[in-house]
């Protein structure tokens, strides 16, 4: 079976963090993607692989975590451009056109570049979770302008809904020094 489902789980306290990384990686047969602290005193825990196990991770670690578990997804079946983006080695060539999707919550955002990913003809550039951010999180992908478009409004419109949403941008023929300052 593919390894092809994430989980994530954000905490509001870094030692609470430990304990629910070790409970998930003890849970099931997953793989580790990052447990790290976050700005703002978080921390988050992302695991990979079947279904079932990363479901049934998340769940001891919920159970673990108890009242430090601020938020927290189990996402099946991810299309195939997540896993670079959020190691940061998708390779970009060129720009078409930029979209940017900026959220509040680190566990809002890879459930929507999932949406984004589907709802358009784009590619995801990048997923940066928290990481000198504030303990925001976004995403940059590429594409033409429609298809862009179309991928912001779908990923923005997700996070929208839980209240989440600080920016969402779409940059039509971005310069090129913009590539070289993201990667």
């Amino acid at each position: 079976m593919a390894k092809d489902s994430i989980g994530l789980i954000e905490l509001g306290s870094i030692a609470a963090g430990y304990q629910v990384c070790d409970a998930m990686l003890k849970a099931a047969d997953v793989e580790l993607v990052l447990a790290r602290s976050i700005c703002s005193g978080k921390y988050m825990v992302m695991v990979r692989g079947e279904v079932g196990a990363v479901q049934a991770a998340v769940a001891s670690g919920n159970t673990a975590g108890s009242f430090s578990v601020i938020d927290c997804f189990t996402i099946a079946n991810l299309h195939e451009s997540i896993f670079p983006a959020i190691g940061g080695t998708a390779q970009v060539e060129k720009l078409d056109a930029l979209g940017i999707v900026e959220s509040f919550s680190v566990a809002a955002v890879p459930g929507n570049d999932e949406a984004a990913a589907k709802a358009a003809d784009v590619r995801l550039i990048e997923v940066r979770l928290a990481m000198a951010l504030g303990g925001k999180a976004f995403v940059t992908l590429t594409g033409d302008v429609a298809a862009v478009e179309s991928a912001v409004a779908a990923a923005a419109r997700t996070i929208g809904q839980k209240g989440l949403l600080v920016n969402k941008v779409v940059i039509p023929r971005p310069r090129p020094e913009l590539l070289k300052e993201m990667i």
